[in-house]
């Protein structure tokens, strides 16, 4: 196991891609906006490597928490987020705890189903369904 952290990553919402940032020194790892980048895996690729090694590193016993607020994502963004969702839950498997919370309008059945859905495929985070009221 390493005991290095990869660099904090920082990405600034564009038109297309949501903000990312994952300060992987406080483990508190965000997303939020829309994702529809023309080329979802070269967007979110670097961003679950750099987090696979992240966790990696980590003790057992060790909380990461993950703050989701998208309001829309593309069905590839959808591909690269079970993607990067699969490596917490890979992660759980060696005893580290993710904590997932799932921002979403309560008006958006759409992301209510979505998050059951994750919910449901990565049953070790410990997911919390957040709506929030506009």
């Amino acid at each position: 196991m390493n005991s290095t952290l990869p660099e904090d990553l920082f990405i600034d919402e564009a038109e297309a891609s949501p903000e990312v940032d994952f300060r992987y020194s406080e483990h508190r790892l965000a997303l939020k906006g829309e994702s529809y980048p023309e080329n979802a895996a070269s967007f979110y690729g670097e961003m679950i490597d750099r987090t696979r090694a992240y966790l990696d590193a980590l003790p057992e016993g060790q909380v990461v928490t993950i703050d989701v607020a998208l309001s829309y994502f593309n069905s590839s963004s959808t591909k690269m987020l079970f993607g990067l969702f699969s490596t917490f839950e890979e992660a759980c498997n060696r005893g580290v705890i993710v904590i997932l919370n799932w921002h979403r309008d309560a008006e958006d059945d759409t992301m209510e189903e979505f998050g059951a859905e994750l919910h449901d495929e990565y049953p070790l985070l410990q997911f919390n369904d957040l709506p929030v009221h506009s």
